[in-house]
């Protein structure tokens, strides 16, 4: 999704967020979809040389995307993938089960990515038409 808004198709910007799954390389850290979302915010408005100023647009979507993420995410108790996918990445076992397993929480996760996708796309698309209409 985040390809078709910035007009690309670049195998090498999706291997560069291969490494966001499991909350950050595995670490059950903060999830790799809320870091990709403003990955593709910050592609679109952030500054391409020191020179240049950043548009504010980026903190301002930003911070909305962070909110609606939190609001998708608060059933589960936060933002880490810890918490949403409650698997030690780090237990061969536990992550074997994750992918493996059709009732593991990995169906949530798919789920949240979806919802967090579309929240994105909404963002966008809602601040595309306030730049079109002035």
């Amino acid at each position: 999704m985040g390809q078709e808004k910035l007009g690309i198709q670049d195998p090498n910007v999706i291997k560069a967020f291969g490494a966001f799954g499991g909350g950050i390389g595995g670490s059950g850290n903060v999830c790799g979809v809320l870091l990709a979302g403003v990955a593709v915010i910050s592609s679109l408005y952030s500054r391409g040389s020191l020179e240049e100023k950043e548009n504010p647009r980026m903190w301002k979507l930003s911070h909305r995307y962070m909110e609606k993420f939190a609001a998708l995410t608060a059933e589960h108790g936060g933002l880490t993938c810890a918490e949403i996918a409650k698997v030690n990445w780090r237990d061969r076992d536990e992550a074997k089960n994750f992918y493996t397993n059709p009732e593991s929480s990995r169906k949530e996760c798919i789920r949240l990515v979806g919802e967090a996708a579309h929240a994105l796309g909404e963002l966008l698309e809602q601040e595309t038409a306030r730049e079109t209409q002035g």
